[in-house]
Formats: C-alpha cells, sequence, structure tokens
C-alpha cells in the first residue's frame, strides 16, 4: 500500500494565514498492513489531519508501507533519501524497525521526528541532534505501570512482553519502579497469536498480578484467551495494549483493566478537546495514543517551519528543540536527549454506550523523563 507524493495544495492554501518560507518533504514509514496496521493508521491519520488544519501547502508527503518488515524499511529509506530527496523522516511504529533505520537517516543529514519508537538505545549514549521523539521512551509507560503496581498493592507480579527492542525496554521499565518479587518473566515471539502455554505458566507460578506488554493484534489475542481461561488475576499494562482499537475488539472483557499512558481521550485541555472532536468527524471513529501522537509530531514540525527553513539545519533543529506548539497532552517539552518530560496517567477501561474506551483515574508520575537522558552528551 503505497500514497506518493501527496500534497495539501490549493484547496486548502486560502485557509493559511502563516507564512511559510521553504517547503518540507516529509518521508513517513510505517505499518499499513498486516497485525500492526491499525497503530500505522492512527499515526499516518493523526499527522495528516494536523496538516489539513494548518493549511499549509508547503509540505509534500511521501506515504509507504513497512509491512511490518525490517528489511523493506531500510529499502525504503534508502529510497526516500536517494532519490526522493526527503527534508525530513517520521512514522515508525516497531523498534526493531527504528533501530534498522533511524542511525543512518540521521547520520545522512536527515531529520527523523518519532512518532512512537523510543528504543533505550537512542535515548542514552545512541542519542543524534537529529532525531526527535515526540511519544515517549520506550521504559516509560512500563515505568508507571510499575509504579501503579507499588499503590495498588501488587508484590507478585508475572510478566511478559515480545523478544524486540520495545518489549526488553518493557520490562525494564517495569522492573526499575516495581518493588515486589517476580512470579514468571517471559519474553514471548514477535507476532505471537497462541498464547496457551503462557497463560498456562501465569496459572500455576503463584502470581498475585499480571503486567504484559503485547501491542495491537498480539494484545488482542493474549487478551481474549486470557479471559477465557479463567485465571482471575488482576492485568495492568501500558496503553498500547488497552487501545482504542484493541478495546473494540476484545470488548468487555477488558472493562476494569488499568493502564498507562501519557495521553487520553479526556486529557482536560483545549487542544485535546479539539483534536478528539475533529479526528472522530473526519474518520469516523476515536483517536488512540497513536492518533494523537502523529498530530502531535506533526504540529511539532510545523512550528519548526514557521521559524526557520529546513535548508538551515542548525536553526530548524533549534526550532524543533524549542516544541512551540500546542499538543494534545498539555505541557511538552524536550529533554537533553530530546525525549519529552511529561506527566504519565493511569487509565480505567470503561465503556460508554457501545464503545470501549478509557478513563484517567490517576497521574502515575509528574514530568517524568527517562532513565537514559544523563548518558546522552548533547
Amino acid at each position: 500500500m503505497s500514497l506518493k507524493s501527496l500534497a495539501f495544495g490549493a484547496a486548502i492554501a486560502a485557509l493559511s494565514t502563516a507564512a511559510y518560507a521553504e517547503p518540507v518533504k516529509v518521508g513517513m514509514i510505517t505499518t499499513l498492513s498486516g497485525g500492526g496496521a491499525g497503530l500505522g493508521l492512527d499515526v499516518r491519520d493523526g499527522f495528516l489531519l494536523a496538516v489539513k488544519q494548518s493549511g499549509n501547502a508547503d509540505i509534500e508527503m511521501v506515504i509507504e508501507d513497512d509491512q511490518q518488515k525490517p528489511d523493506i524499511a531500510v529499502q525504503l529509506a534508502d529510497k526516500m533519501i536517494q532519490s526522493e530527496k526527503v527534508d525530513v523522516m517520521t512514522g515508525i511504529i516497531f523498534s526493531n524497525l527504528a533501530m534498522a533505520v533511524i542511525p543512518s537517516a540521521v547520520a545522512q543529514g536527515k531529520f527523523y521526528l518519532s512518532p512512537n519508537a523510543g528504543p533505550s538505545a537512542l535515548a542514552g549514549a545512541g542519542c543524534n541532534p537529529n532525531y526527535f521523539n515526540v511519544a515517549w521512551q520506550n521504559d516509560n509507560l512500563h515505568e508507571a505501570a510499575g509504579a501503579y503496581a507499588n499503590s495498588a498493592g501488587f508484590t507478585n507480579s508475572f510478566i511478559l512482553a515480545p523478544n524486540y527492542p520495545a518489549g526488553q525496554d518493557a520490562l525494564t521499565g517495569y522492573k526499575r519502579m516495581y518493588e515486589g518479587e517476580l512470579a514468571g518473566e517471559l519474553y514471548t515471539q514477535l507476532g505471537q497469536n497462541d498464547y496457551a502455554a503462557e497463560i498456562a505458566q501465569i496459572r500455576a507460578s503463584g502470581a498475585d498480578s499480571v503486567f504484559f506488554f503485547l501491542p495491537g493484534g498480539m494484545g488482542i489475542s493474549f487478551l481474549k484467551q486470557y479471559a477465557d481461561s479463567g485465571v482471575d488475576l488482576p492485568v495492568v499494562g501500558p496503553a498500547f495494549s488497552f487501545d482504542q482499537g484493541i478495546l473494540q475488539a476484545v470488548g468487555a472483557a477488558a472493562l476494569g483493566v488499568k493502564n498507562t499512558s501519557q495521553w487520553s481521550k479526556d486529557l482536560d485541555n483545549p487542544t485535546n478537546a479539539a483534536f478528539v472532536e475533529s479526528f472522530e468527524s473526519e474518520y469516523g471513529r476515536l483517536p488512540s495514543l497513536y492518533a494523537s501522537q502523529g498530530f502531535d509530531t506533526a504540529n511539532l514540525l510545523l512550528s519548526a517551519m514557521e521559524k526557520a527553513d529546513v535548508t538551515d539545519a542548525d536553526a530548524f533543529r533549534a526550532a524543533l528543540k524549542e516544541a512551540d506548539f500546542a499538543s494534545t497532552r498539555g505541557d511538552f517539552k524536550f529533554n537533553n536527549n530530546h525525549h519529552p518530560i511529561q506527566n504519565i496517567y493511569v487509565r480505567e477501561v470503561i465503556q460508554e454506550g457501545d464503545i470501549f474506551t478509557n478513563k484517567i483515574i490517576a497521574t502515575a508520575l509528574e514530568n517524568h523523563g527517562d532513565a537514559y537522558a544523563a548518558d546522552c552528551k548533547m
């Protein structure tokens, strides 16, 4: 699936009152097919909505499907950099693809704005002046889950995640904050859809709680099988496992589950309220945190374009660092390693009419950075 050279032209140019300088060509590589397609579609749609609302005719988009395959992502990145001559890259969902693409892209002088993947290897000693993460560092939401587990009185958690960079960061993050014992720790296969063996181990483990990170279709499979298993242990996880698309597929089995997120549709600020309303109007569905991250990433880019030409790398980088835009999260700022400092919340799965969704019930971590920033020499 490919959308090439998608430009917002005269039809919306009349809406613009801002004076932009040099046009910017954006290469978006994201997951638009397979089990992770819902995540990439939401990032793409959130990004395009922000561009449309801006009325900026000076962004040209090149959008490609990475098929959740690192080799395909690398091929697409090479094409975008060498043939398409993009100025800025974005879009990657999965951290193994991010590690395959981002270091090379920024080494070639391209700006990379991550709307999702935030592997630890790019947050510490491997940070780069041209790399900005607009979502979170991978550990962050899992650290918040560990902090919540402490407050909930859990003392013997069974933890599991897929065996790839984001999964490894997930369990590291949970253990960084969690103060109890571990009844078990498992890495599953990326893309796995049968969790019978893992659920049997949970049942036999003596655990008092379960923490899991399984995004996209993996989370749907696990939650359905867990609900059918009769194992009656409370579960906690990051928003990736309890996001809008997953909840509609899982249904009532997820009600009452607590999960952690830097964003929620009920965050009380004007930008978020307008975003939720306009996204639902534009696409006929509620936004997910992935959509909010795509929206914020586009608005970060637009804010830099208002202040500097992309051809002046130092000035453009400084404008990105300022993060002078209205985020769906409210307060937003970058740490020294170009990863966010932000609040992370505890949400509860609820039902509103026929829709399963989340509401914020607490703040797990305030103005939280990441554990790797101290190792970044920028």
